[in-house]
């Protein structure tokens, strides 16, 4: 029987002379994910992908793709491909010699090697700049180019090192757009690394946040967005109001005034609430707990208004109401409220972000 793990990590770890870039960790990646490996810069999520492609030897550890064990291979001989950051496009070639570059390497027959060259560039809708030499594109079309390169070899996973980080805005949406229709029609597993939580969310499937060399959490992108495991998660995906709190005899209150039952250890934890679902009482039909504050801040943002309100105790908590004709105003008091379901209590650890 097929396992349907495609990637699997044991023990794996690397680390710079003294300095650990990434901690043994166990990992496993599901054929047909579209898995992001998500962090701030320097927590090790690039090395861990050059680990998975054979770019980067790791100090302990198994790396298995397919079942087979490739951590003594290097890339050219792992059935995996790369589509780096910079592309990579080599200038004096044109579009189609750089799509058909590496199947040239494995001397091909040249009828193969046209129709596997025709099916890839059709798949990043690249049919009709065959000719065209790399330098003459754009960089979405570039970007599009590395693609087809990557794809045209038919790996069994593709590793993507922040493929859209040198792209504006609108070139980076609509290549996500082309990512996830790619993906629809390969059926192929994906491994993207990325610091920009609004890409991991929008495209993956499952989730891996990186902070200081470790896994801090894998997931669906709601599970990670709606049950963060660490405060370093809940601040780190999307938005989160972080409220300092202790938990004694089965009850918890914070600082800002807020108690509630909550059966658990003793001692002190954070409410994680995210913007949105706190709303202004008057907004806030069945909300189980309330705050008033003094409003510090008003932001309209087109769907909805964002304020910050400053609590007793000094905290600061972001809410979030439909936008009026006639806003709240700064140093007016507030009180805002949320449903107990939607917020959700981490306990503190030594070393928790």
């Amino acid at each position: 029987m097929t396992s349907d793990v495609a990637v699997r990590l044991k023990g794996v770890s690397k680390s710079f002379g003294p300095v650990a870039a990434v901690h043994p960790l166990d990992l496993e990646i599901r054929r047909g994910d579209f898995l992001a490996i998500l962090g701030p810069s320097g927590c090790g999520k690039t090395t861990l992908l050059r680990m998975i492609g054979g770019f980067v030897e790791p100090s302990s550890g198994r790396i298995e793709v397919d079942g087979q064990d490739v951590t003594d291979l290097g890339p050219e001989r792992r059935p995996t491909n790369m589509v780096f950051q910079g592309y990579g496009l080599f200038p004096h070639m044109n579009v189609r010699q750089n799509v058909g570059y590496g199947l040239k390497l494995r001397k091909l027959p040249a009828d193969d090697v046209a129709r596997r060259v025709a099916k890839a560039m059709a798949l990043v809708r690249l049919e009709d700049y065959g000719e065209r030499s790399a330098t003459e594109l754009s960089g979405g079309q570039q970007q599009r180019v590395a693609l087809a390169r990557a794809l045209v070899m038919e790996p069994r996973v593709l590793l993507l090192d922040e493929p859209l980080a040198a792209l504006d805005l609108k070139l980076r949406q609509a290549m996500q757009e082309e990512l996830r229709r790619i993906h629809r029609a390969i059926g192929g597993t994906f491994v993207f690394v990325t610091h920009d939580q609004g890409e991991a969310l929008a495209l993956a499937n499952r989730i891996a946040v990186m902070n200081a060399g470790r896994v801090e959490q894998l997931g669906a992108p709601e599970e990670i967005y709606f049950a963060p495991a660490s405060r370093f998660v809940a601040g780190f995906i999307g938005e989160a109001n972080l409220l300092k709190a202790k938990r004694s005899g089965g009850r918890i209150g914070a600082e800002c005034g807020v108690e509630f039952a909550s059966p658990g250890t003793d001692g002190q934890v954070a409410i994680v609430i995210r913007p949105e679902a706190v709303k202004p009482l008057t907004e806030a039909s069945g909300a189980d707990l309330s705050v008033t504050g003094v409003i510090e801040e008003v932001v309209f943002l087109g769907t909805h208004n964002k304020y910050v309100l400053a609590l007793p105790g000094g905290e600061k908590l972001t809410a979030q109401d439909r936008p009026q004709a006639r806003r709240i105003e700064v140093g007016q008091s507030l009180c805002v409220g949320w449903a107990q379901a939607e917020q959700r209590v981490l306990e503190d650890r030594p070393g928790a972000a």
